[in-house]
C-alpha cells in the first residue's frame, strides 16, 4: 500500500503521441475529453504531431475550436514515439499524466480509474490486458506471441509481477517522471524505460486490468523488427542500474 497520502493531485495530464493521425484523433480526442468531463476530473489533453505528413495537425486546430482543454503540441526536433512522449512531458502543465495513444486503443474510462488511484497516494499506476479482467480484441497473432515472449523476460530479468510492461498505457505523477531522468529511449522502448525505472528507483505501483483493441483506421507504427535490439538495450540499461548502482538513483 502507500506509504502516505499525498496532497490532492490538481490537473490530469493527457499525453497523445501523434504521427499520421488525421483519421483517428476526432474520435479519439472526443472521447476522451467527455469522458474526463463527466468524471469532473481537471485535465488536459497533450497531442503531440510527430512529424506528420497528412493533415493531423489541420485537424488538432479544428478540435481545439470545440475542445478547450486540447493543447496540441508540434515536435520540431527529431521524431520518434519516445521523443513524442518526452516533448509531451516538457509541456505539460499537470502534476499526473497518463501515456495514451492516438488510435483508440485505449479506454479513457480505465484513464479515471488511474487517476482515482493516483489520488490514494500511488506514484504509479500500470494497466494490463493479461490479468484477470483485462480484454484484447483482434491482436494480430504475431505481435501477440512476441509481446508475451519479451514481457515474460522482463518478469523474469528484474523479478516484477508486472506482466504488461510494454504497454504505453500508463499514469504517473509528475514527481515519477522528473525523478526518471534521463530518459535514453526514442522510440517505442520507451514504454518499458518509463515504468522499469520508476520501479528500479522505488515509487510505488499498482496494477488493474485493462482493455485493448486494435486501431480502426492506418497503419500501426510499431515494427517488431526494429524494436527487437532497442528494447533489449533499455532493459540491459534498467537492468544494470537495478543490480549495480547501489541505490544511487533511488527516490529519496
Amino acid at each position: 500500500m502507500p506509504v502516505a497520502q499525498p496532497e490532492p493531485l490538481k490537473l490530469y495530464s493527457v499525453i497523445i503521441p501523434a504521427r499520421d493521425e488525421q483519421d483517428s484523433l476526432p474520435a479519439t480526442v472526443t472521447d476522451i475529453y467527455q469522458t474526463l468531463l463527466r468524471a469532473d476530473i481537471p485535465h488536459e489533453i497533450v497531442v503531440v504531431d510527430d512529424g506528420s505528413r497528412d493533415d493531423t495537425w489541420s485537424v488538432l486546430a479544428e478540435l481545439k475550436r470545440t475542445i478547450p482543454t486540447l493543447a496540441p503540441v508540434q515536435n520540431l526536433g527529431p521524431h520518434g514515439f519516445g521523443r513524442a512522449v518526452l516533448c509531451g512531458f516538457s509541456h505539460m502543465q499537470g502534476d499526473a499524466c497518463v501515456v495514451m495513444m492516438a488510435d483508440a486503443s485505449d479506454a479513457p474510462d480505465h484513464a479515471v480509474r488511474y487517476w482515482h488511484l493516483l489520488n490514494e497516494g500511488w506514484d504509479c499506476v500500470f494497466g494490463s490486458r493479461f490479468i484477470k479482467g483485462g480484454t484484447v480484441i483482434d491482436y494480430p497473432r504475431v505481435k501477440l506471441l512476441v509481446n508475451r515472449l519479451a514481457n515474460l523476460l522482463v518478469r523474469i530479468g528484474f523479478n516484477i509481477a508486472l506482466n504488461d510492461t510494454t504497454n504505453a498505457f500508463k499514469a504517473y505523477r509528475r514527481t515519477v517522471i522528473e525523478g526518471g531522468r534521463p530518459y535514453l529511449a526514442p522510440h517505442f522502448n520507451l514504454t518499458v524505460e518509463l515504468p522499469l525505472k520508476a520501479i528500479v528507483r522505488g515509487y510505488t505501483w499498482t496494477v488493474i486490468p485493462i482493455s485493448w483493441q486494435n486501431r480502426k483506421y492506418g497503419e500501426a507504427k510499431l515494427k517488431i523488427k526494429e524494436m527487437g535490439s532497442r528494447y533489449f538495450f533499455i532493459c540491459a540499461y534498467v537492468w544494470l542500474e537495478k543490480y549495480f548502482s547501489r541505490g544511487d538513483y533511488k527516490k529519496r
